[in-house]
């Protein structure tokens, strides 16, 4: 598509708002999060063959090879009558990663899957002795035929009991240093081979599991970027998940009656308290300067590469979660002690204080996004690295 046969942007809201007035009826709501009921999905089928879930893919591919700034009117447009399924090829990590990186069987097989959530998916990296430092992995694939043997261990995985595919990384050369001995794989969850065990979180959720791989399989054709390519292709992903939880971070339980931070402070009394202005001016203030970086990490970043300023956001909503939290607790006061279903409000923000931490671990920890700012925005220079350059079979163990 040129820039001659693009549509203006007043043409094309236009356009989206027929069509929505046209076809979207309210979805039921559902309480599970990791579950698409069948009428999302078939919802989603009708947003993506409208063109509307990946405007900025190739025609082939779903898309409609629109900029940014066409594809954000889409966006904007769904929005306003809160119905989902627009702009998958901003918020879907793994058809993202498969459109710049898949084979053609890859996209053939999983693409219109993951974009209309008929195949959920997880992701597979960190393991028990590898989490910050995700070069260190031990998991290994080794090739057998047309077919690629999966052993190992990983952990931290959300939605691992209810996905069907999983994005992973395993070792296959350990005679190549640590960071090229990787490769990037697409494998299925509901298989032999594969054990999802719940981890029971502080917030009294199972979010996260660890999963045992024994003898799992999957087709060589699912090997994304190539063999040996995988940190490549894994510093891709992590900046897309690095990039959603910078641009907004999870509500609470009783999202129904959970208020916004000035609604909560007029209705507890507190909005004329000096100490609580000054704190809720700080987080609406850091809030608005995320959304501006955010936006600069997008601007930077083209289908495929990554901005280390997408770090910047994650770890900036890190601490407004936690300043949040702090604000919320702060201003309902001594209510903050109690729990419980009686008790909605309290719950919810103690809820919001516990669940902070997740922000700060998941999708890389603070101490590690600090290192990447440290390093590739701020041009510091970098921690030795002993085994960098060695053959991992040589380096040590935890």
């Amino acid at each position: 598509m040129t820039e001659n046969t693009l549509p203006c942007a007043d043409d094309l809201r236009a356009e989206v708002r027929d069509w929505l007035a046209a076809h979207w009826t309210a979805l039921p709501k559902s309480d599970d999060p990791w579950a698409s009921s069948p009428e999302r999905i078939a919802w989603l089928e009708k947003v993506l063959d409208a063109g509307y879930a990946a405007p900025t893919y190739p025609g082939d591919w779903y898309g409609r090879e629109y900029p940014n700034q066409l594809a954000n009117v889409i966006e904007q447009e769904f929005r306003a009558v809160r119905a989902p399924g627009a702009r998958q090829d901003k918020y879907s990590i793994p058809a993202n990663t498969v459109l710049k990186f898949g084979t053609e069987q890859i996209k053939h097989d999983l693409l219109r899957d993951f974009l209309t959530e008929r195949s959920r998916t997880c992701l597979l990296y960190s393991e028990p002795g590898a989490g910050s430092d995700l070069a260190g992995i031990r998991t290994t694939a080794v090739r057998d035929g047309d077919q690629w043997v999966i052993n190992g261990q990983k952990v931290w995985t959300s939605g691992a009991l209810t996905s069907d595919y999983a994005l992973l990384i395993a070792r296959t050369d350990w005679d190549a240093p640590k960071h090229k001995g990787i490769t990037f794989f697409i494998i299925g969850m509901k298989q032999p081979g594969i054990e999802v065990r719940p981890l029971h979180q502080i917030t009294g959720e199972s979010h996260f599991n660890e999963v045992f791989i024994t003898d799992a399989k999957t087709p060589d054709a699912y090997v994304v970027g190539g063999t040996g390519n995988g940190w490549r292709v894994l510093q891709t992903a992590l900046a897309y998940e690095r990039s959603l939880m910078g641009a907004a971070g999870r509500s609470g339980r009783n999202q129904s009656r959970a208020n916004s931070l000035v609604e909560l402070a007029r209705e507890h009394g507190r909005l004329d308290d000096a100490a609580v202005r000054r704190s809720l001016a700080e987080v609406l203030a850091l809030r608005e300067l995320n959304g501006l970086n955010n936006a600069r990490a997008k601007a930077e970043a083209k289908q495929g590469t990554s901005s280390p300023v997408m770090s910047l956001g994650k770890l900036a909503m890190s601490g407004i979660l936690h300043a949040e939290a702090r604000l919320k607790t702060d201003i309902i006061g001594a209510q903050a002690l109690l729990a419980g279903p009686d008790n909605p409000e309290s719950d919810d923000v103690n809820f919001l204080t516990l669940n902070a931490f997740f922000t700060s671990i998941g999708g890389g920890t603070d101490q590690i996004q600090r290192n990447i700012i440290g390093g590739r925005v701020l041009g510091l220079p970098k921690e030795p690295e002993v085994d960098r350059d060695i053959p991992f079979r040589q380096a040590r163990r935890n």
